[in-house]
C-alpha cells in the first residue's frame, strides 16, 4: 500500500516542474524508476508523450494486493 502511494506521489511530481535536485524527488524517483523503466520498456513506443507506467504498476499492485495474496493464502490454508 504504501508503495502504491509513492508511485502516485512520483506521478504528480512529474506533472509539476519539481526540482531534480529535492531529496524528497530524488527519492521516488530512485525508488519508482527500476519498476517504471521496466513497465516502460515493455510498452509500445506508439504511445506518444503520456507515460501510464505508473497506472499499470499502480493497477499491478491492486492486483497482488487483491487476487494473488488473498488466492496464495487460500492454498496455503488447504495444505495444512
Amino acid at each position: 500500500v504504501a508503495y502504491m502511494w509513492i508511485v502516485i506521489g512520483r506521478a504528480v511530481i512529474s506533472w509539476v516542474n519539481a526540482d531534480p535536485g529535492n531529496p524528497i524527488v530524488r527519492f521516488l524517483y530512485e525508488v519508482t524508476e527500476p519498476l517504471l523503466s521496466r513497465i516502460r520498456r515493455m510498452l509500445p513506443i506508439s504511445m506518444g508523450s503520456i507515460d501510464f507506467s505508473p497506472m499499470i504498476l499502480i493497477l499491478a499492485i491492486m492486483f497482488l494486493q487483491n487476487f494473488l495474496v488473498p488466492t496464495l493464502k487460500r492454498l496455503a490454508m488447504g495444505l495444512q
